[in-house]
Parts: structure tokens; C-alpha cells; sequence
């Protein structure tokens, strides 16, 4: 049963978010912080995914915000980025755009619900220029061979002195036949040589040359960041065969370094809007993940710009349905998403009555200031075992600054979808 003590703060604090006009309140309380981090509990719900793009339109709009990041590969995002910007050799349409994310977990990108988006920001920077215009970009570290091959087209492509040395990195890794465990297993067990300085050296000397980078020339950007990607790729693979927390630290401190190149290259004024996971957007020293040594994006954000620059916004739903895989590289499917269990954040919202409404944490820390089991769907999940893993303890005005709550909630809409498993 959720505590009656916070039920009450719950419906006493509550907004709705039932009408387009509800999402103005939130826009409001971001105040005047430059980063705005919007989450989710699960990678495979439409309306996380629609109430974030609703809240970025009116950042857009009325707060100047033109920078979005996202929980995707560089390279896949950077086609969507072309095609909302009308580059050159961009994809004739959205649908098109979104072709590039062919890695697994596809369905987070690839689905109809960021087509209407990517739709939306094509019409908002049609009449709009240069820096006015607004960016999407991926901030993850997955695209090792990606991100290398991006780097190698462009410096062709440009006649660039650094190709013969981008070659021969990637051809570092050559042998390990673009299987990042394979390769990760070697350099960590010195079976093979790491290609570490390989891509480090690379990434140096295209920033050296590179340093007055900017949206005229977003191209360079994208080369500059490719090769960030694979440095930190290498990393990461080479970190996680070893377990621990080092591969996940390795994740969010990259990702807030591409932030930050971000606004660095959209200009002093620059603010930016990130959509990712509430395990990444959420603090994690408010959470267990900080008795496990783990770091994440909203700490991170807090502690290098500034907490009262940083408004992070957790989302999380009672009951529905999800895309997800059983296992990792499994078949998406729409699952249930059993009720909430007894006692936890979402228990609570629940029993508040909140239907679809959100909280604003700031000025109620002491109401919102215990620790409390708060639910966090992967991409790979099995709802029969979700009680076991699923809860991550959190207090939540320490997490988030405001928390978006739908009680019912659908799986997304990707390109194709299995029949609802039970």
C-alpha cells in the first residue's frame, strides 16, 4: 500500500496534462536553465515519447532552445539532422531518414512517432537559418565501425591530410570483424593490441585542426564527433568485458561531453534539450547506482554547468504496454506492463488518482524526500521477473526537478510490430 502521507502531497501538488495548454506550466518552471532533460521509463512507450516532443516544440518556441540530444547513435541521428535541415544528399523524407538505425534496439528511433516529430522540425527550421535552426544528434557510444567510417567518407570526401591516418585505425581493428565484444575481450586481455592510441591520436589532431568548427560548416562537426565516438567507443568496449561500473561511467561522461561540444559549437548562448533514459537524466547520487560507484548525465550535468542551469523532468506510468526483446538482440514486441508494484513511486501516483499530470519538486523537497522504489523498463524486459530488478530506489526531489506521471500508457509505433504478448 503507498504511504497515505504521500498520497496526499501527491494530489495536493498534482497539474494536469490533458490539453495542449497544461504543457505551458512546465515550460514556465524550467525558468532560465540552458539544459533541460526530459526522461522516460522505458525505451518503447508512445506517450513518453510524445509528451517529450510536445514539451521540446514549446522549448523551441518560446525559450530559444535549438540543440536536441539524444539516447541514439551518432551516425543515425545525424541523418535525421540532415533531412530536418535540407542538406544536401539528405533522405527524401522522414520515413527515409530513419532507415539509418539498422542496430538494435531499431524501434527507438525508428518509429512513427519521432517520423511526426523529425516532420515538425523540418517545417519549424523552414523558416528559419544558420544557427537558428535546430539540430537532433546522437549522444550515445555504440558506433565504434559506424562512427569510423563516417570519419574515413568525410576526410575523403574533403581531400583531408588526416585519411591515411583514420585508415589505418580503423583497419586496427579490422581483425575483430565489427564485433565490439570480440575486439573489447582482446585489448582487455592483451590478446591482441588495443587500438586505443590509434583513435585518440586521430581525434587530437582533427580538433587541433578543426577548433573554429562551427554550423557553417557542420559537416567538419560531424567528422570531429564521429571520431569522439570511436575514442570513447574503444573505451567503453574495452571497459565492459571487465564488469563494474567503469563501461557505464565511461557511457554518461561521454555523453556529457557531446553536450557540451554541442554548445560549444551552437554558440555562448546555446541551450540544449536531451532525451534519454530516467537511469541517465535522473541523479544518480539520489539513487543506489551512487553506492555502486556509478555516475550519470544528470549528475554530471549538475556538477559541470551548474544545478540551477540543469531542470530534469523523470517520467514513469502505472500500467500498459511496451515495446521491448526478451533478450538482447531478440525480436521487438509490445508487452504488458504489469501494475505498478505495491509501495513504489508509481504505486503512489496511482493511488493519487493522477490519470495523466505532473509534479513540480522544487519548493517540496521535504514532501518528496524519502527513498522509494521507482520503476525502470529496458529494452530488454521480462514482466513476469519485474519486481526483482525493475525499482530502482530513487528519492525523487533529489532525482528530478518535476515528474511527468501517465497511469495508462501504449507501446510505441515502430516501423513493424509483433502481436501484443501477454
Amino acid at each position: 500500500m503507498a504511504d497515505p502521507l504521500l498520497v496526499q502531497s501527491i494530489r495536493r501538488d498534482a497539474k494536469p496534462l490533458t490539453q495542449a495548454g497544461d504543457y505551458d506550466a512546465i515550460v514556465d518552471a524550467v525558468g532560465d536553465a540552458r539544459i533541460v532533460l526530459l526522461g522516460e521509463a522505458s525505451h518503447g512507450t508512445s506517450e513518453f515519447y510524445t509528451m517529450r516532443a510536445e514539451i521540446t516544440k514549446r522549448l523551441l518556441e518560446r525559450k530559444g532552445f535549438r540543440i536536441i540530444a539524444v539516447e541514439g547513435d551518432w551516425p543515425s541521428c545525424y541523418e535525421i539532422n540532415r533531412w530536418i535541415k535540407n542538406y544536401t544528399g539528405a533522405a527524401a523524407t522522414a520515413r527515409g531518414a530513419l532507415a539509418g538505425f539498422g542496430r538494435w534496439p531499431e524501434w527507438m528511433w525508428a518509429n512513427e512517432e519521432i517520423e511526426t516529430f523529425a516532420q515538425w522540425l523540418k517545417a519549424f527550421n523552414g523558416i528559419r537559418e544558420g544557427n537558428d535552426r535546430a539540430g537532433i544528434y546522437g549522444f550515445d557510444v555504440y558506433s565504434l565501425w559506424e562512427s569510423m567510417e563516417e570519419t574515413i567518407r568525410y576526410l575523403r570526401n574533403t581531400n583531408s591530410p588526416e585519411l591515411d591516418q583514420a585508415i589505418r585505425a580503423y583497419e586496427c581493428f579490422g581483425p575483430y570483424g565489427r564485433d565490439e565484444q570480440a575486439y573489447g575481450a582482446a585489448a582487455a586481455y592483451a590478446l591482441g593490441e588495443s587500438c586505443e592510441q590509434e583513435v585518440v591520436d586521430l581525434l587530437r589532431d582533427l580538433r587541433m585542426r578543426r577548433m573554429g568548427t562551427n554550423l557553417k560548416d557542420e559537416e567538419s562537426l560531424n567528422a570531429v564527433m564521429n571520431t569522439l565516438v570511436a575514442a570513447d567507443a574503444e573505451r567503453y568496449y574495452r571497459a565492459m568485458i571487465h564488469g563494474g561500473p567503469d563501461s557505464w561511467n565511461i557511457r554518461d561522461t561521454h555523453m556529457t561531453e557531446v553536450m557540451a561540444q554541442l554548445m560549444n559549437a551552437y554558440g555562448d548562448d546555446a541551450k540544449i534539450i536531451v532525451w534519454a533514459h530516467n537511469t541517465h537524466i535522473g541523479d544518480a547520487r539520489a539513487t543506489d547506482m551512487a553506492d555502486e560507484g556509478m555516475v550519470n548525465v544528470g549528475q554530471l550535468a549538475r556538477e559541470r554547468f551548474g544545478a540551477e542551469n540543469v531542470f530534469a523532468i523523470g517520467f514513469g506510468t502505472y500500467e500498459g504496454t511496451v515495446v521491448a526483446g526478451r533478450s538482447w538482440g531478440a525480436q521487438a514486441a509490445a508487452m504488458r506492463v504489469p501494475k505498478a508494484m505495491e509501495g513504489s513511486w508509481e504505486d503512489a501516483m496511482h493511488e493519487a488518482g493522477v490519470a495523466s499530470g505532473w509534479l513540480l519538486f522544487r519548493g517540496r523537497e521535504s514532501d518528496y524526500g524519502e527513498r522509494i522504489g521507482h520503476r525502470a523498463i529496458g529494452v530488454v524486459y521480462q514482466p513476469q521477473y519485474e519486481r526483482f530488478g525493475n525499482y530502482v530506489p530513487s528519492t525523487m526531489s533529489a532525482r528530478y526537478d518535476a515528474f511527468v506521471f501517465v497511469d495508462r500508457t501504449n507501446a510505441l509505433k515502430p516501423v513493424v510490430l509483433e502481436p501484443v504478448l501477454s
